[in-house]
């Protein structure tokens, strides 16, 4: 006990126990009620190893008071949240509205759910969204919420934050063709030459659209149901899916996760193929 009361004194570690006027005052946001929450929701933010200061500077280096830096950070919490009380999902994105507003948006499935509870049924909207930019990145997201709108929003922010990139050949086409299978859902996708365009399903069309693939063909064997069909195609065109072998981590679903690891560059189609892939375009 000696030790630690003297590392207090030296250090200056706050007692989480008690409250601090100096980290209460900078690091409290209050948060009103909502239709899931009916009561005020008071969230204190505290640090053991950052200690703030009385003065709070400007950026010009000026001091200012505690009173403006609350209002100023007052001022951008209620920035964040929309007029049902609830914070805004795109409010946190790695985009600015200008980039988010230029983003291939597909929505996708839009269904009511219903989850069932030992005090009755609870309804609600659900949402899958496709994002990508038309030239390389590409992403789904999904969303439930009470009102099929903000629903769709949470969607689009997880669709924003999982885009990865797609390898593509002459940026317009695959390298090579590609199965997966997910479930009863069996996808062959084929490269095409140019001028050929999309000829496949519907929400195919839409992902590869967004992915920024203008000539290629597939086809769905078995189950189309929209969420596997994809699930399905986002496994075969995303890499990273699952490491080969690796199953799900517990030892079981090794020969599901082993279909479809994510579409192979060139210097991959060139070692399968045993010789070097060369463009013969001449434009």
């Amino acid at each position: 006990m000696d030790v630690i009361e003297e590392e207090e004194r030296v250090f200056g570690f706050p007692d989480l126990m008690q409250p601090d006027p100096i980290h209460d005052d900078i690091t409290t946001m209050e948060f009103p009620p909502t239709k899931r929450t009916p009561h005020t929701n008071r969230v204190v933010i505290r640090s053991v190893y950052e200690q703030r200061l009385n003065r709070i500077l400007d950026s010009d280096g000026t001091e200012k008071s505690e009173s403006r830096a609350n209002e100023e950070e007052e001022g951008q919490v209620e920035d964040d949240i929309d007029d049902e009380g609830e914070v805004d999902p795109l409010a946190h994105l790695p985009l600015s509205r200008e980039e988010l507003d230029k983003l291939y948006k597909f929505q996708l499935i839009s269904r009511r759910i219903t989850q069932q509870t030992g005090k009755g049924k609870i309804h609600r909207q659900y949402a899958l969204v496709v994002v990508g930019n038309g030239d390389g990145l590409v992403g789904y997201g999904e969303g439930k919420d009470e009102e099929l709108p903000r629903a769709s929003d949470k969607a689009f922010a997880a669709a924003v934050r999982n885009m990865d990139y797609v390898e593509r050949f002459e940026k317009r086409t695959l390298w090579t063709d590609m199965e997966t299978k997910l479930g009863s859902t069996h996808i062959i996708l084929r490269p095409r030459p140019i001028g050929f365009g999309l000829r496949c399903n519907p929400n195919v069309h839409q992902v590869l659209k967004a992915a920024g693939i203008k000539d290629a063909s597939a086809k769905v064997w078995g189950s189309r149901n929209p969420l596997n069909v994809i699930k399905a195609l986002f496994r075969v065109l995303q890499g990273g899916n699952a490491p080969l072998a690796m199953g799900d981590g517990f030892g079981g679903k090794a020969k599901k996760l082993d279909k479809g690891s994510g579409l192979r560059n060139k210097s991959a189609v060139e070692r399968d193929r045993g010789r070097k892939l060369v463009d013969l375009r001449t434009y």
